[in-house]
């Protein structure tokens, strides 16, 4: 992968042989439901890297996002590995694929950022996690994610937290971003809560801001992230699949990222989602990008 075509024009590896903090990769495709198309995500990664290309020659100026340099006025500690080999509906093997680029990130040891995909990936990139535990799950949705099977595939994006719930390494899950009407029947709902998940829907965040989910994260925990971009209003993320008023700003979700790095440890971060096709004029690839700066930005900032 060569600066021009990686995110922010981040390197492959740190030329003076140092170990990365961060390690970015891209994964197209996760498990697909039988007939379904996940082409359009796989466009993803690459509309996101495009989008920060602008970015990339002011990694040294101030961000008053994060009130300062991206790296902190630091060297560059964070580079993108490139994309996972990946094929629709070779859902076994993408999934083997997606866990172990992870564990191998984890083992540098670094933080892994993946970008999908569709919320499939989130499976196992989580799964990943399993020598790294305990570890709790913030996810930024709008939905829940808990379908026990769709179509007989229990990987697919409908399932992720199902399954990240019975991953012996996950102690804890906090969702959020909740609002409107998605896959979840009245079952789904009470597993979740049976299981002991925290939900704040948007309109808790709206009234409340984002205490209203940092609270329920232990302080110094380790936390996953996964961020759906549907999790966001759409009249500033129109490029998803499920558009649904009401959502997250931009404002909140950096500022929630910023207090969890704050709060607790971010051992990993996943953004999904992202559906090019129904894209408007790049606005959601370039807000993608900036919050994968700010993820960065809490990343290299914490201990």
């Amino acid at each position: 992968m060569t600066a021009s075509s990686s995110f922010l024009g981040l390197p492959n590896r740190l030329a003076d042989g140092r170990l990365p903090r961060a390690v970015i990769f891209a994964a197209g495709h996760g498990s697909n439901y039988p007939g379904k198309d996940s082409s359009g995500y796989a466009l993803a990664a690459g509309a996101i890297r495009a989008a920060s290309q602008g970015d990339a020659p002011l990694v040294e100026h101030w961000d008053f996002d994060l009130g300062g340099p991206l790296f902190g006025g630091k060297a560059i500690s964070c580079i993108d590995a490139g994309d996972v080999e990946t094929t629709m509906h070779d859902n076994i093997g993408n999934r083997a694929r997606i866990a172990a680029k992870t564990r191998e990130v984890l083992a540098l040891p670094a933080i892994p950022i993946l970008l999908g995909g569709d919320c499939s990936v989130t499976i196992p990139f989580l799964s990943g996690f399993a020598a790294q535990g305990p570890v709790w799950v913030l996810q930024i949705d709008a939905h829940i994610d808990w379908r026990d099977e769709v179509h007989g595939e229990r990987h697919g994006y409908s399932s992720p937290m199902r399954r990240a719930s019975e991953m012996p390494h996950v102690v804890g899950m906090v969702q959020v971003g909740l609002r409107s009407v998605g896959s979840a029947r009245s079952a789904d709902i009470e597993a979740a809560q049976r299981y002991g998940s925290c939900f704040v829907t948007a309109r808790e965040v709206h009234s409340q801001g984002v205490g209203a989910v940092l609270q329920h994260i232990p302080e110094g925990a380790q936390v996953v992230v996964t961020l759906d971009c549907d999790s966001i209003d759409p009249g500033i993320m129109p490029g998803v699949a499920a558009r649904t008023p009401g959502g997250l700003t931009y404002t909140q979700v950096i500022d929630l990222i910023a207090g969890l790095g704050k709060r607790a440890r971010i051992a990993g971060f996943d953004l999904v989602e992202l559906y090019p096709p129904a894209d408007i004029d790049g606005l959601s690839a370039l807000a993608a990008a900036r919050l994968l700066v700010n993820a960065i930005g809490a990343i290299v900032r914490q201990a």
